[in-house]
């Protein structure tokens, strides 16, 4: 018996013959590396004014923003963040937590892990080492998001 040898198919040679600077997908190990430094390579668009906006409702809106960052490592930071402390916040700590949710979710995730250093703009910001003291979680809980509050008609 003669033995054949082993065919590779094309889609299994593709990444030996793929160049890396033909490559259409950045490289993620490099902006998330904690020698990467901040760029504007991801645009933030311009928060959208809201003069006249009620407490209770930007309590609201905040709680949501909070939970759905798009990045499951943010949400549960934030959201679980937001539940304690929204509540008792401010009418200045809301607009803080407000603006420095127009960061970039890895940046506020970074900053708040103490993976890359906090920029000028935030260095001084409460709200900031309040979400830093909170991602430290020192009581060791298991942390999962908040359910949604549930409505006055609810069994």
């Amino acid at each position: 018996m003669v033995a054949c040898p082993v065919s590779r198919s094309i889609s299994t040679l593709r990444p030996l013959y793929h160049k890396k600077s033909e490559d259409p997908f950045p490289d993620l190990a490099i902006r998330h590396s904690s020698e990467a430094a901040l760029d504007s390579s991801y645009p933030n668009l311009p928060p959208i004014p809201r003069p006249n906006e009620e407490t209770e409702n930007k309590r609201r809106r905040l709680t949501y923003q909070s939970r759905k960052r798009g990045i499951l490592e943010t949400d549960l930071l934030l959201s679980t963040f937001a539940k304690i402390w929204l509540p008792q916040f401010t009418h200045e700590q809301l607009e803080e937590y407000d603006k420095l949710l127009d960061e970039p979710d890895w940046d506020i995730f970074y900053w708040s892990t103490n993976k890359k250093p906090i920029p000028q703009k935030w260095q001084n910001s409460k709200v900031l080492q309040m979400i830093s003291q909170h991602a430290k979680n020192e009581d060791k809980k298991v942390l999962r998001m908040p359910n949604l509050e549930e409505s006055s008609s609810a069994p």
